[in-house]
């Protein structure tokens, strides 16, 4: 009998489990993994030097674009750096609006995050569930912004426009019928506000339906459970953040630690984990889903009882209102130098962070007192995250690598930037 020997697979990047272009280069004996080696880079696009050469007010497409599951988290952390370093105080009404819609971005990450991690580990119905309540979110980023995905709606001094007074409705077709029509666009009769009222209303149910598939499924368990075990002492010398830290038994969380916006305002739990395995880091994704429920009704009612601007009226760094620049010249002049020569920072540096869905996604941002950043860095909680994949795979099995990949929500637009 001949002498037994290991191997070395690829995985990916072409495997429809390694969420994008990862490419794992995978030392096996038998069915058991030796050693992972991430190779990343594939969806490299320059975006650090791209920013280097544009005015500001043009970069913010390019954070939409970064982890691009979580688009106005991206562009509330960059906006936030400019807003640091020019010493300016936002309007509060945006301030709530901002969170808001930060909250609505988490709801929609780990949906998408869930659907796909149970895709991952053989459980097809559930990222159809998660898909059904997450079509109504995509749906209020594009009554905001016109588009369903890269909103560019955060903008330094506030957001672009206030939100709208009516929501976009369906109208019957070859696939629906008028009364399926009627049925369809009961919850949008009212503003955005009545919409996402409605949405919040009915969601707990629905998480409650996603735990009942899974959370006591014994499948899930076996798939989850004491799978890519992390303490919480090594996943703070690792650098994790977000739920891959959180499910390790570490309460940090930015929007408590290190309150931005109107955070310190509102009335929200941190959930934490045990054990710092899969189904822990599960547990706490579905948990924060709730409790970003609980903000998104408190800012509604706040924005149902407090008019005001959204936007800082400030020629050199917001836009003027449409009407006002079709009938002044000195408005046409100031919308012109914003949109071509853009605004100038003062010298200095700043880093500024937020609680992104994947955890602390930060921006450092350097001016040497130009229209444009001498140097951005950008922080992505994941590049962090698939540093510790070898750490976490070795000893597992082949089909755990990739519970363990799936249960860090990793993208790679952040992660090769």
């Amino acid at each position: 009998m001949s002498e037994y020997q290991g191997y070395t697979i690829n995985f990916g990047p072409q495997h429809p489990a390694a969420h994008g272009v990862l490419r794992l280069i995978m030392k096996m004996e038998g069915e058991s993994v030796v050693s992972v080696d991430p190779h990343i880079g594939l969806l490299h696009r320059a975006t650090e030097k791209l920013v280097e050469t544009k005015p500001y007010l043009h970069s913010i497409g390019y954070m939409d674009r970064l982890d691009y599951m979580s688009m106005m988290a991206n562009e509330h952390a960059y906006v936030l750096a400019i807003e640091k370093m020019l010493g300016m105080q936002v309007p509060k009404r945006a301030q709530y609006i901002r969170v808001m819609f930060s909250e609505i971005t988490r709801i929609m990450n780990h949906l998408l995050w869930l659907g796909a991690h149970a895709l991952d580990l053989g459980a097809m119905s559930l990222f159809l569930y998660c898909f059904r309540e997450r079509e109504d979110l995509v749906d209020c980023y594009e009554a905001v912004s016109g588009a369903r995905m890269h909103a560019t709606y955060i903008r330094p001094g506030g957001v672009v426009r206030d939100l709208p007074h009516t929501m976009p409705k369906y109208t019957p077709s070859t696939w629906h019928t008028k009364a399926e029509v009627e049925k369809m666009n009961a919850n949008r009769n009212g503003d955005l506000l009545d919409f996402i009222q409605s949405f919040t209303e009915k969601f707990p149910a629905k998480v409650d339906e996603y735990e009942q598939l899974l959370t006591e499924n014994r499948i899930w368990k076996q798939r989850t459970v004491n799978i890519g075990v992390v303490s919480a002492e090594r996943a703070k010398a690792l650098g994790f953040t977000g739920p891959m830290l959180r499910g390790s038994g570490v309460a940090w969380d930015l929007r408590k630690n290190q309150p931005y916006e109107v955070y310190s305002e509102l009335d929200f739990d941190i959930p934490v984990g045990t054990n710092g395995d899969c189904y822990d880091r599960y547990l706490v994704r579905v948990e924060e889903m709730r409790q970003s429920n609980r903000i998104i009704q408190q800012c509604v009612n706040w924005l149902r009882n407090n008019e005001g601007p959204v936007l800082l009226r400030d020629g050199k760094v917001s836009p003027p209102q449409r009407a006002v620049m079709k009938n002044d010249m000195e408005a046409m002049i100031h919308h012109f130098k914003l949109y071509t020569e853009g605004f100038t920072l003062p010298e200095g540096q700043v880093y500024q962070a937020v609680e992104h869905p994947k955890g602390e996604f930060g921006i450092y941002l350097v001016s040497d007192g130009a229209n444009k950043p001498y140097r951005l860095k950008v922080r992505a909680s994941g590049f962090a995250h698939l540093s510790a994949m070898n750490e976490m795979c070795q000893g597992h099995m082949l089909p755990d690598v990739v519970a363990i990949l799936s249960s860090m929500d990793i993208v790679f637009g952040e992660v090769d930037r």
